[in-house]
C-alpha cells in the first residue's frame, strides 16, 4: 500500500518510457481470489496491469523473498536489478532516470504510451468505507468513506446529517495536507479510517496524509494535530508531533488525555498526549511478529484496529490474525488472546489460541465481549472476554450482500464496526454499505443512507 503512491508518481513522470506491472504473491488465503484482486486494483486506482500470481510461480522464478519486491528489466528484456522493501521516491527516480538515459543513448528505448483501463467508479453515497464510529452523545454514525477521502455522519436511521470533505484527494490539491486550510466542503482527506469521538470531536487517523486530524464539527474546522503530510521510512522515537512523520495511523482510541495509535506501518502503538503535544511508541519494537513481552520489547505486525476498555488496550494485529490486549502501566505486557503466527490464519471458531481468524481490521467492545471484524473471512465474530470463547456472530464466509438471519447473511471484506444498543453497524467495504446485525434477533440488515 506504501509503495503504489510512489510508484503511480513515477509511471505519471515517466509514461513514456516506463512500464510497471504488477505481480500479486498472495499471503492469505482471500487475497488469491481473482474477483478480490480486481475489487483491490479498482479500490487502489492501479492503472498498470497485475497479475494474479496465486501459485507463486512468477515469485519463485524471479527469488523473490519480500513483499514488496521491485525488479528492473531493460528493454531486452533483461534483470539488471533488484529491490526489496520501500524505497525513498528520490532515490529511485534518480536511478530510473539514469537507466533510461543509458537506454536511449543506446538506442535500445521505444518510447510511447500504453493505457491499459480501469472499470468506471462506482455510483452510490460510500465508496468503500473503512471505519465505523458510534457517536453516543449525539447518537449518530460516523463513518469514514475512505475512498470519497471523506467522513459521512448520519443518524441512527441512515439519514445524512453532514460530509466532512470532498470526495477528492486532498494530496490531488495542497502541497502540504499539515498547513492546508481544511474546509468541510473541500478536499479534506485522503483514506481517511479510524475515529475517535470525545468532547464533540472527531479525531482522525488519516492514512493518506500520514496524518491525525482533529475535527470540530460544531465550528467547521478541522486540524492537523500529528504528523508532517509524509510518510515515515524510518522508526523513531517521537517528540513534537508536528515536527515528526507517521506512518499509516490505522485507529485510535482515547484515555484520559492519552490518544493510542495504531500505526500500523511502524507494527506498533503509539501514544499522543493531548496537552503536550508529544508522541511517542508505545507497544512493538517495530519488529513484524507476534511476541508477547514487555511494551518496548514486544512484537506486532501491524495493528489496524484499538479499542480501549478498564484501563486495557484492546486491538486486532491483521498481519497475524491475531487479538491482543495491552495493560496502560510503564511495566506493562502485551498478551495474545487470538493467535499465533504470521503465517497462521484460517476460520475456526474455538477457545483462545485454537480459534483462527483471518486478516482482521475491526474491533470494539460491549458486555464482556470483543467484537471483531473478520475481515477476509467476510464474518463478524466475538470473543468472551473471560472464557476466551470465540464465536461467529454473523456471516456465511461467503462473499456477498445477502441480508437475513446472522448465518446465511453474507458480509464482502468488513473492515470496521462499532457497538451500540445492542446492534453492531458494521463498515461492509467491499459492499459500499453499513450493516446492521440485532444481537438479540440474530438478523442483518442493510442501513439505507439517503440524503
Amino acid at each position: 500500500m506504501h509503495v503504489l503512491p510512489q510508484l503511480r508518481k513515477l509511471e505519471e513522470k515517466y509514461a513514456d518510457s516506463l512500464t510497471v506491472i504488477g505481480v500479486h504473491s498472495a499471503k492469505f488465503t482471500a487475497e488469491k481470489s481473482g474477483e478480490n484482486v480486481a475489487e483491490a486494483i479498482h479500490r487502489y486506482k492501479i492503472d498498470h496491469p497485475v497479475v494474479n500470481d496465486a501459485r507463486f510461480q512468477i515469485w519463485q522464478s524471479y527469488a523473490a523473498r519480500a513483499w514488496p519486491t521491485l525488479m528492473f528489466i531493460d528493454p531486452s528484456g533483461n534483470v539488471i536489478g533488484r529491490h526489496e522493501g520501500e524505497f525513498p521516491l528520490d532515490t529511485l527516480d534518480r536511478i530510473i532516470a539514469k537507466m533510461l538515459g543509458e537506454f536511449e543513448s543506446e538506442g535500445s528505448l521505444v518510447k510511447g504510451t500504453t493505457s491499459f483501463g480501469r472499470k468506471a467508479e462506482r455510483t452510490g453515497v460510500l465508496r468503500y468505507p473503512g471505519k465505523i464510529t458510534v457517536d453516543q452523545e449525539r447518537r449518530n454514525l460516523v463513518i469514514s468513506d475512505s475512498n470519497n477521502h471523506s467522513l459521512v455522519v448520519t443518524d441512527l436511521e441512515g439519514k445524512i446529517l453532514s460530509k466532512i470533505g470532498g470526495k477528492e484527494s486532498i494530496l490531488a490539491s495542497v502541497d502540504s495536507p499539515v498547513y492546508a486550510d481544511r474546509k468541510f466542503d473541500a478536499p479534506l482527506f485522503d483514506d481517511p479510517q479510524g475515529v475517535c469521538v470525545f468532547d464533540g470531536h472527531y479525531v482522525v487517523g488519516d492514512v493518506g496524509t500520514h496524518t491525525i486530524v482533529d475535527v470540530d464539527p460544531e465550528d467547521g474546522t478541522a486540524t492537523t494535530i500529528a504528523g508532517t503530510g509524509e510518510q515515515s521510512l524510518y522508526r523513531h522515537s517521537g517528540g513534537n508531533a508536528l515536527e515528526h512523520p507517521l506512518n499509516s495511523p490505522y485507529d485510535i482510541a482515547r484515555n484520559e488525555n492519552i490518544l493510542y495509535v495504531a500505526m500500523a506501518g511502524f507494527h506498533q502503538l503509539w501514544t499522543y498526549d493531548l496537552e503536550s503535544m508529544q508522541i511517542a511508541p508505545f507497544a512493538g519494537d517495530g519488529g513484524e511478529d507476534i511476541v508477547d513481552d514487555l511494551l518496548d520489547s514486544s512484537r506486532l505486525a501491524q495493528p489496524t484496529g484499538v479499542k480501549m476498555s478498564n484501563n486495557a488496550l484492546f486491538f486486532v494485529d491483521s498481519e497475524t490474525s491475531s487479538v491482543r490486549v495491552s495493560a496502560l502501566i510503564d511495566e506493562g505486557r502485551v498478551v495474545t488472546l487470538v493467535g499465533t503466527g504470521l503465517f497462521d490464519f484460517g476460520d475456526y471458531d474455538g477457545v483462545g489460541k485454537e480459534a483462527l481468524l483471518q486478516h482482521p481490521q475491526g474491533i470494539d467492545l460491549a458486555n464482556d465481549n470483543i467484537f471483531v471484524a473478520d475481515t477476509y473471512n467476510n464474518k463478524i465474530k466475538s470473543l468472551a472476554i473471560g472464557s476466551l470463547q470465540v464465536r461467529t456472530v454473523a456471516g456465511s464466509g461467503e462473499n456477498g450482500a445477502i441480508d437475513g438471519h446472522a448465518f446465511e447473511a453474507s458480509f464482502n471484506e468488513p473492515s470496521g464496526l462499532s457497538v451500540f444498543e445492542g446492534k453492531v453497524y458494521v463498515a461492509d467495504t467491499n459492499n459500499h454499505a453499513i450493516r446492521v446485525i440485532e444481537l438479540a434477533t440474530q438478523q442483518v440488515s442493510t442501513l439505507e443512507i439517503t440524503e
